[in-house]
């Protein structure tokens, strides 16, 4: 396991090498979630593209640091451990609230960012009073008085007909993370919001959403893809908030058919 200490708070991070001549893919991850999802995902492109990925402060491995959080903390996490790789003019790939993270990197910090893939994300994720109403109700009763209406987003019924043992698992995973690290970041996504930040991206972008997903609904993510100029949009079919789970090896055909279409697979000169 790699720890780094960034900004104070320790940071669980994994950097898997690859080919020196191609870019770093670098994947953030949801609100409730570890690294641990992007694991069907990265084993079909470990080799290929070096990849980064972490715990965002105050989940999994990652310690919680001062909550509650913005998302510049969460941005400042990431420019940070990337400047610690020294990795630059990488494509990230954020979902929810990691794509959030995402498109605050590219505006803090554009000379880490080549292209951007914003998974079930959005420019603006829900609403300020969802999200109070969501931190009154972990502080009364935490994260487990929730967690099924949370699955119920993540995942299509079949996943929760057919994967029990899965969903037991996705489940362990969310009602584990420390609560103080969870509904710190609910006042992060209650606050950002990158509208405008959105019209002014200027490098390759794709959205892509699952077509059941309860979180980001497909129409939420459109909008986003409609205020990116240029930007892709990708619909995955039977999936919900999480299609690295879901649908790993069809969400692995769209970010290699984006990067062959913006020719992202080699490192730019710049």
């Amino acid at each position: 396991m790699q720890f780094a200490n960034i900004n104070g708070v320790t940071l669980h991070y994994q950097l898997i090498g690859g080919p020196a001549s191609k870019p770093v893919i670098v994947f953030a991850n949801s609100l409730g979630t570890d690294f641990r999802i992007w694991r069907d995902v990265i084993i079909r492109l470990a080799g290929d593209f070096a990849i980064v990925t972490y715990d965002k402060r105050g989940h999994g491995l990652s310690g919680v640091g001062t909550s509650p959080y913005s998302i510049d903390d969460h941005v400042g996490d990431l420019a940070g451990l990337l400047d610690l790789l020294n990795v630059k003019d990488a494509i990230i790939c954020g979902l929810s609230v990691g794509g959030l993270i995402a498109q605050g990197l590219y505006a803090e910090r554009p000379d880490l960012v080549r292209a951007l893939i914003l998974c079930d994300t959005a420019h603006k994720i829900g609403t300020a009073d969802f999200w109070k109403a969501r931190i009154a109700t972990l502080e009364q009763n935490g994260i487990e008085s929730i967690a099924d209406t949370v699955l119920e987003r993540w995942f299509t019924p079949p996943f929760h007909r057919e994967s029990s043992a899965a969903l037991a698992g996705y489940r362990n995973m969310l009602i584990r993370q420390p609560l103080a690290g969870y509904a710190g970041t609910c006042a992060a996504l209650r606050d950002a919001d990158f509208t405008e930040a959105a019209g002014r991206i200027s490098i390759p972008a794709i959205c892509i959403v699952g077509d059941q997903d309860g979180s980001t609904p497909p129409d939420v993510v459109l909008s986003l893809a409609k205020l990116i100029p240029g930007s892709r949009y990708e619909l995955i079919r039977d999936a919900g908030h999480i299609p690295c789970v879901e649908q790993p090896e069809m969400l692995v055909a769209i970010i290699l058919a984006f990067i062959d279409e913006f020719k992202l697979g080699e490192k730019s000169n710049g």
